[in-house]
């Protein structure tokens, strides 16, 4: 698969089979993550695999009760090990950091038949306090991922039209 195609055929996947994923899928997705840039190439982050259906279900109710988030056989936790780093631009570079990393691993997944959906929306110390994550660290994102049981259509993106400009900004 081209990665253009994994780019147009990657969806938000709220609805997974009950089917394990092979290790071989999951760490060649992993690995897709980890071989992602970042700032200084400090690679600063860690990735949580959980697997365990009691803990993801913990997971579910810390993401603000998404239930799918506990129904995928797995949820990928996103750490950032550098919090305060402020890149010399003005922007937390575990942000961008982590996002490279986990665009990788969602891209990877399309091309392994994988679905997944990038979760912002959880309550920080609980994903804490259930992963043994400790406090001088954040929690950037949970990803949680298996094989799709839903094909959605793609989203509505706006033209390049919208979206680019050239040599200075308009709105």
């Amino acid at each position: 698969m081209h990665v253009i195609d994994a780019i147009r055929e990657r969806r938000s996947i709220r609805s997974f089979l009950d089917k394990p994923i092979p290790k071989e899928k999951l760490e060649k997705i992993l690995d897709a993550g980890r071989r992602a840039p970042s700032a200084n190439n400090k690679q600063p982050w860690k990735f949580v695999v959980v697997l365990d259906q009691e803990m993801r279900k913990e997971l579910a109710d810390a993401s603000k009760y998404q239930e799918f988030v506990g129904e995928a056989p797995a949820v990928i936790t996103a750490i950032a090990l550098n919090p305060d780093y402020v890149m010399s631009c003005g922007v937390p570079g575990y942000a961008c950091d982590i996002s490279i990393a986990l665009d990788h691993m969602m891209l990877a997944a399309v091309e392994e038949g994988l679905g997944t959906c990038w979760i912002g929306a959880f309550y920080q110390k609980t994903v804490k306090r259930i992963l043994g994550i400790p406090e001088k660290y954040k929690v950037a994102a949970l990803l949680p991922i298996g094989f799709p049981a839903e094909s959605p259509e793609p989203a509505c993106r706006k033209s390049l039209e919208q979206v680019i400009c050239y040599e200075h900004f308009t709105e």
